[in-house]
């Protein structure tokens, strides 16, 4: 690997000793591992398609749990637009409307977000118990059963229990797809699987607003409860086909069961698509990884994921995910709310809607285009710094009167501009450094942190936003967009500074890197040594070797 004004990093000695300590036959396992690392490193993204098929189709099959939770969460925000729905659950304004109060906007979009932080705890400790299947089969189940409670909810604060219900298994749905496509597939695939989680988001958002659309009209108790009953269409079907999953080898590698993790990494591939791969030396890859991590930490709590480097990468996983919240998104989470206080009518906002998740959905296929060419960083810092700007322009045009239809479709038209962005840099990319980043003991856990950080920022930003926009409120209309203009900018400097480039990198490369403490900008260009086990990690070895020998004779 050749890179210009590189420098170059190797496994720390005292490191590479531990691993020789723990692995018997650290010679072999070195040797194999290598030859993993470079056949992913060289694989190209045809021959990843090849040959792991079966591996793409089932992260596509768990991460459309994702299209469901996409689906239920519009519901949240977009259902205070449905006459029906403000006329059942909200107040008699002066003017003899009726609106949702903005408290309880920021309450019922909150009341989910609680669930998902009690959801994501319970999922870091389950699911590195129990596995990623069963623990997303038993998420599934549950929340069929807390849609009873959404359905059947006869005043605001039934609603609000059951949304607080259903959010705990969303928050297993929101980590859980995103580690299980980062460990499933090799490096060439890694970015396209993981930022397919946002295409889900983006399915299951278009796929929200079209119901709202259609349903939005009817006078009676059914315009809100037709999509919510839409709800159970998807558990069921999930579950049947995840029960017949095979599990991360990953974290089969993990629980010292290398045995069931080659037959999960064959159920993954198939034979004879590569003539470089190996089952046996892709094991021992993921051993030799598993090892030099506990050579560095031994534990795996949630209290590891603040310790030594693995408190840097949790705040980069956690400040990725960050950037979601504050960069102005929320105002695509609420865009058909938004666009009736811009002063467009009903039909024509839930239209504008439908648009702009048509438009998410293409950003995201732009991304899968960019992303091996350009990188995660450049990418994410450069869509900062564009949203920005549409940032600024929509709250100008805010300023401008709300009788000046020109400026309202304006405002309508850059906010779709502004979805563009968001779907072809930070919604995506997002989704591949955060699985990417932490390391492969803590990557649940550090996922599981960085996903909360999100979940209470955007607690924050959903009592902020309502109020922005309802007029019984602050009233500010698009005027908002000059608020998360400024919160953007403060996330463009801290990616330009803290955000490293994953792109390339297989695991342990990116453990070697985080050790040795390279700078983010330096992520890039800097060239990891091969693994090698010098001659006294080979002395080491061979005594051991010698002295389970002698232990053979003295026993027989």
């Amino acid at each position: 690997m050749s890179r210009r004004n590189s420098s170059v990093v190797a496994v720390d000695p005292e490191q590479a000793r531990r691993v020789s300590v723990a692995v018997h036959d650290i010679q072999q396992v070195t040797h194999d591992a290598n030859k993993a690392t470079q056949s992913e490193q060289n694989m190209t993204l045809r021959q990843g398609l090849k040959l792991y098929p079966k591996a793409i189709a089932w992260s596509v099959l768990l991460s459309a749990a994702i299209i469901m939770e996409g689906f239920d969460k519009v519901l949240i925000a977009n259902l205070m637009a449905v006459p029906a729905f403000k006329r059942r659950f909200g107040e008699q304004l002066p003017n003899g409307s009726y609106e949702v109060t903005a408290a309880w906007q920021a309450g019922l979009t909150n009341g989910a977000y609680v669930g998902e932080v009690t959801g994501l705890l319970l999922n870091g400790l389950i699911a590195d118990h129990f596995g990623y299947k069963k623990t997303m089969i038993a998420a599934l189940f549950a929340v069929n059963l807390f849609i009873f409670v959404v359905f059947f909810a006869q005043n605001i604060v039934m609603l609000l229990v059951g949304l607080i219900l259903c959010g705990i298994p969303w928050g297993v749905f929101q980590t859980l797809t995103c580690t299980y496509a980062a460990e499933v597939v090799p490096v060439p695939l890694r970015p396209i699987l993981t930022t397919y989680v946002n295409l889900c988001w983006v399915i299951g958002q278009f796929l929200a607003s079209g119901v709202l659309k259609g349903v939005a009209e009817r006078p009676d108790q059914w315009a809100y409860r037709i999509p919510y009953a839409l709800q159970w269409l998807w558990p069921v079907p999930l579950m049947i086909g995840i029960s017949f999953a095979p599990e991360s080898p990953w974290w089969l590698v993990r629980k010292n069961r290398d045995d069931e993790a080659k037959k999960m990494l064959m159920r993954l591939t198939s034979a004879g698509k590569h003539p470089d791969f190996n089952a046996d030396e892709t094991i021992a890859m993921m051993r030799h990884t598993n090892e030099l991590e506990k050579a560095v930490s031994e534990g795996t709590s949630y209290f590891d994921c603040f310790k030594g480097t693995d408190l840097r990468r949790t705040e980069i996983a956690a400040m990725t995910w960050f950037t979601q919240a504050f960069c102005g998104a929320s105002l695509i989470g609420y865009s058909t709310y938004f666009f009736q206080q811009a002063g467009l009518s009903d039909s024509n906002s839930f239209s504008m809607s439908l648009g702009q998740y048509a438009i998410g959905a293409v950003g995201v296929f732009i991304a899968w285009a960019l992303i091996p060419r350009v990188g995660r960083r450049t990418l994410y810092v450069y869509g900062d710094f564009v949203m920005i700007i549409i940032l600024v322009i929509i709250g100008g045009l805010g300023v401008i009167p709300k009788g000046n239809i020109g400026a309202q479709w304006g405002i309508g038209a850059m906010l779709l501009i502004f979805a563009a962005a968001y779907n072809c840099t930070i919604g995506p990319v997002c989704y591949a450094i955060v699985a990417e980043i932490p390391s492969t003991r803590l990557r649940q856990k550090t996922v599981v942190l960085a996903r909360n950080f999100y979940n209470l920022a955007s607690i924050i930003g959903n009592v902020l936003t309502p109020r922005m926009l309802n007029p019984g409120a602050w009233n500010w209309g698009a005027k908002a967009g000059f608020f998360y203009a400024g919160t953007c900018l403060g996330c463009f400097v801290w990616a330009f500074f803290r955000l490293p480039e994953p792109k390339g990198r297989t695991y342990a490369e990116l453990d070697i890197l985080f050790e040795k403490r390279v700078p983010a900008r330096h992520f890039k260009k800097t060239v990891v040594e091969s693994f090698h086990v010098s001659d006294a990690e080979s002395d080491l070895s061979e005594k051991k070797g010698a002295s389970a020998h002698l232990e053979q004779v003295h026993s027989h």
